[in-house]
């Protein structure tokens, strides 16, 4: 007993001496080198690189999430949808896109309407790869155009959805984009670090005008009331739904466009822990709230509680404090569990809830920016400035192409069409041929 004594109190004492040993050798030692030009370069692309990849699997997450939130009968073609739209982004940034969002000039108006090209003429000056900066805003692009999918769910035709795609991925998505994100002329006074309003207010306003020219699904609302259509599978939804928050890991994460310096990567796990805790207070948000209000409560509502806290603090995720991004997500929370029943009111039909999480979520989580940061020009006159500018811009030219669609192609399908399923009807199978469609 003595000898263990003895031999535990020398080894602490060898400890205690080890560790001032060390403490006095780091004090002595010079700052850390800063990482070399090359260094930057690589940590800088590949936070491009596997940021856009997790962004990228957002598209399984918005696929999962309406293909649980249609019914069976229309399953097959949402998925398709998702697919061919995430695809048809992908063309569209390429051909054109790109250069309108980045190709404009300093406080303009337009870019320029030609081909995207790599340019690693000068990659240490530039501090990334051309292709990996052109793959994440791709990426990007492709999310606000997933945000109309869900809405105009169960009685859109394929094609002239998919020419609106082109449209919204092509030119309207990148002409706002870059009054901001290139340069243009709100780039100096407005502030939207991630694209709460660039991304998905822009998906909302064209959903919103779809919708609109659309109209509602066969029985959503007779007789003065609302009549729930309930989806194929909730467990698919939620999964969805986890899905699309890991992904806005890489949504927030990769914006901060820099991994290569301390402070960057500071930055990013920040952003990281903020963009997490703004959907944990969107969730319990919401979850109370419709027990409150209904005395049950809503999955469906608490799963866009998640989405509707996630893009209220996409504007900025960096400033706020935890608690500030909690209240943030939390009252993104607050607007989904009211906003849904409002737009049932004015029989707006939103199969999947989109409108109330992308749109409303986006325009309060960009008018709140000036609250955590308070850079010179920012303030919350100059956001809703960008707000409505972009927001008229996006709606205004959406609802034409709606309407020009709707009288020359058609948009909505038929009745019988609508009532058989577009499974069946658009593409000649069912998702689920085992069990009977509903």
């Amino acid at each position: 007993m003595g000898y263990n004594m003895t031999k535990k109190t020398a080894f602490a004492a060898a400890s205690f001496a080890a560790v001032l040993v060390s403490t006095a050798m780091a004090q002595d030692a010079p700052a850390p080198a800063a990482a070399s030009d090359t260094a930057v370069f690589v940590f800088n692309t590949v936070l491009f690189l596997i940021s856009g990849m997790v962004v990228m699997f957002m598209a399984a997450g918005f696929c999962m999430l309406e293909a649980g939130l249609v019914r069976s009968k229309n399953a097959a073609t949402i998925c398709l949808k998702n697919i061919a739209l995430f695809s048809v982004a992908g063309l569209m940034v390429y051909l054109v896109g790109y250069n309108l969002i980045y190709g404009i000039e300093e406080g303009g108006f337009i870019g320029s309407f030609t081909p995207w090209g790599a340019d690693d003429s000068d990659p240490i000056g530039v501090g990334y790869a051309a292709s990996s900066d052109w793959y994440f805003q791709m990426v990007f692009v492709a999310t606000a155009a997933s945000i109309v999918s869900g809405t105009l769910a169960e009685r859109i035709k394929l094609f002239p959805f998919l020419i609106f795609v082109a449209l919204l991925t092509g030119i309207i998505y990148p002409i706002q984009a870059g009054w901001v994100w290139g340069g243009g002329w709100l780039d100096a006074t407005f502030d939207d670090f991630a694209g709460s309003t660039l991304v998905h207010s822009t998906g909302g306003w064209a959903a919103l005008a779809g919708a609109i020219v659309l109209g509602a699904r066969s029985g959503k609302y007779e007789g003065g009331k609302v009549h729930p259509l309930p989806g194929s599978s909730l467990p698919l939804a939620t999964l969805g739904t986890f899905i699309l928050w890991l992904g806005w890991f890489g949504f927030n994460g990769g914006s901060q466009l820099a991994l290569g310096t301390i402070d960057d990567a500071v930055s990013v796990a920040k952003i990281f822990v903020n963009t997490n805790m703004a959907a944990c207070g969107g969730v319990v948000t919401a979850l109370v709230l419709t027990q409150l209000l209904y005395k049950k409560v809503d999955l469906t509502i608490v799963l866009n509680g998640a989405i509707g806290g996630l893009v209220s603090i996409t504007a900025e995720p960096l400033n706020p404090a935890v608690w500030q991004a909690i209240l943030i997500g939390s009252v993104g929370g607050v607007i989904v569990t009211f906003a849904v029943p409002f737009l049932d009111k004015m029989k707006i039909d939103d199969v999947v809830g989109a409108i109330p999480a992308h749109l409303f979520c986006g325009i309060w989580g960009t008018l709140i920016v000036p609250l955590t940061n308070k850079s010179d020009g920012i303030t919350y006159l100059n956001q809703l400035v960008g707000v409505v500018a972009i927001g008229a811009f996006v709606f205004v030219v959406s609802l034409a192409a709606w309407y020009l669609l709707k009288f020359t192609l058609g948009v909505r399908a038929t009745a019988d069409q609508e009532r058989v399923g577009l499974d069946k009807t658009e593409l000649g199978l069912e998702a689920y041929p085992e069990f009977a469609s509903g």
